[in-house]
């Protein structure tokens, strides 16, 4: 063998173990391994200005969430909790770099809702089926795969799965007693305009709503043929070293029959109750799966060209992928930051944020969801 060319191997080699010793993942049931901001270049001082503000800016709702459930959402029509609640705790966060604990507050193994941050595991749902071949493409006909008739009628069987992924699919109808029209309805007119609006064309405007999301996870539990909790213990949670903690919920008579066995179909979303329950620790080691595009440790869980396509921007929405929102200029652009951010949110403030650039994950918890783009700016200047 030439010279130069064992010179190139030893190369690779050394590239590839400086960089697996760069990247830490958490093992299951142990002790998450911190270093100090200023081992990973990191300026304390500023983070430590971060972590403050984050637990000196708490979500004003009450720590009752059925309370803040029914305050936050009193505008809509008939609506009601129709799923499980939980009390929540304290602020609470983790900021990861090359995977390591560099900031904490808060207790990080408490379990609380975590409301609209469970589409984007919804979505990594999705991402599975397609990755497994039981969805050929997200560019598909929902329809074609689930012929109940949840997907019927010249408007409803025009929707792809990229539609529901990007809620822009402006699916029409009721599921589990809620009306797509009574879900978050326009601030102008009343029951009448919003129930005999005609529905836009799929993929034409993102709309926010749950009922849609939750049509979404009902066609996944037919899809796969079993809950989509166990989807995601079995290729991902588990697979990550995940806690036993993490609940799922959907609400009180979400069951459908599936093979002869009632299957229970859960949200995406927590606004009418339940969702994914579940720890800070759990999401920051579902959102360090994501910076590492897919891989955790030696394996690849999801592909690359999954996440890629999930946090592709929709044409309705350039902040929105498939149940990610993403920090391009438009609306929901946080100023000063990379476009290259995306994160997952929820109702009272819980999001995960994926920083590729800085191989940073940051989770935070019950952070009053106006001071997130002021929290990641002071986070950002620790990096800078």
């Amino acid at each position: 063998m030439k010279k130069s060319a064992i010179l190139f191997l030893f190369h690779v080699l050394f590239v590839c173990v400086v960089m697996q010793a760069q990247n830490y993942f958490p093992p299951p049931n142990a002790a998450w391994q911190e270093k100090r901001p200023t081992d990973v270049g990191l300026d304390e001082v500023k983070l430590k200005q971060a972590i403050a503000f984050a637990k000196s800016n708490e979500y004003e709702g009450s720590r009752d969430l059925r309370i803040a459930i029914l305050k936050g959402f009193e505008k809509e029509p008939f609506h009601q909790v129709l799923g499980p609640t939980k009390k929540r705790g304290g602020p609470a966060g983790l900021i990861l770099k090359n995977g390591y604990v560099v900031a904490k507050w808060g207790d990080t193994k408490r379990v609380d809702m975590t409301f609209s941050v469970t589409k984007s595991f919804l979505s990594t749902v999705a991402g599975l089926a397609v990755d497994k071949g039981l969805l050929a493409s997200t560019n598909d006909k929902v329809g074609a795969y689930i012929w109940d008739g949840t997907f019927d009628g010249v408007h409803n069987s025009k929707i792809t799965w990229e539609h529901l992924l990007q809620q822009n699919s402006a699916w029409s109808g009721e599921l589990w007693g809620v009306k797509d029209w009574a879900d978050r309805p326009p601030s102008e007119g009343g029951v009448d305009d919003w129930k005999l609006e005609k529905p836009k064309a799929p993929g034409s405007v993102m709309e926010y709503n749950d009922v849609r999301v939750n049509v979404l996870a009902y066609a996944l539990t037919h899809l796969w043929r079993k809950p989509v909790p166990m989807v995601l213990k079995e290729h991902v949670m588990d697979k990550i070293g995940a806690s036993t903690t993490w609940r799922w919920f959907g609400y009180k008579d979400a069951w459908t029959v599936v093979d002869g066995l009632q299957l229970k179909s859960v949200t995406g979303g927590g606004h009418s109750g339940g969702g994914l329950f579940i720890s800070t620790e759990d999401m920051a080691r579902f959102g360090l799966l994501f910076s590492k595009d897919g891989s955790w440790a030696s394996e690849q869980i999801i592909s690359k060209e999954w996440i890629q396509q999930a946090i592709s921007p929709s044409k309705p929405n350039v902040n929105y992928g498939y149940m990610w929102w993403l920090n391009k200029k438009g609306a929901r652009h946080w100023n000063g930051l990379s476009e290259d951010l995306y994160y997952a949110a929820g109702f009272g403030g819980n999001f995960i944020v994926i920083d590729k650039e800085h191989d940073l994950v940051i989770v935070t918890r019950w952070l009053a969801p106006n001071k997130i783009g002021e929290f990641m700016k002071l986070v950002n200047e620790a990096v800078d």
